[in-house]
């Protein structure tokens, strides 16, 4: 059975019970139809994929704003700050998983935005293009660990 497509996944309706037979796809598509991140969103309609493009890319601006921004003061509380600090790491990986996980549609417009926010946000947020003074090499410019993913 080697050159058997796989089934469509079954979507359950909730209001009459009825499936909807979805195909996931597996390599990159160009087009507005497409499952990010949650069941029937955005949908078939033009409105809602534009405004699906522009979450993932926010999400994205934001990865790399909580990856370059400092929130902790020096000379503060240890216990507090090390709190802090892992309550941010988990929201930035948190949302860098779900910029994943949209990128995982295998749109193609899905995939674009996902990289021009990374982009974007590190341009402004870590890049030196709007940074007032040069820093030390020892001065560390965020208080986060670099992402490995």
């Amino acid at each position: 059975m080697s050159g058997v497509p796989p089934p469509p996944s079954a979507i359950m309706n909730g209001t009459n019970g009825m499936h909807h037979k979805m195909m996931m796809h597996m390599t990159f598509f160009w087009g507005k139809d497409a499952l990010i991140l949650f069941s029937g969103w955005p949908g078939t309609s033009s409105g809602m994929y534009v405004i699906a493009l522009v979450f993932i890319f926010v999400l994205a601006v934001l990865v790399e704003w909580l990856s370059h921004c400092r929130f902790i003061k020096p000379g503060s509380n240890d216990v507090a700050a090390g709190l802090i600090q892992t309550l941010i790491h988990a929201i930035r990986v948190g949302l860098a998983y779900m910029v994943m996980l949209a990128v995982m549609s295998f749109n193609g417009g899905v995939f674009i935005v996902a990289v021009a926010g990374h982009l974007v946000g590190f341009l402004i947020f870590g890049s030196r293009v709007f940074k007032d003074t040069e820093l030390p090499p020892y001065r560390k410019t965020s208080d986060l660990p670099p992402m490995s993913c």
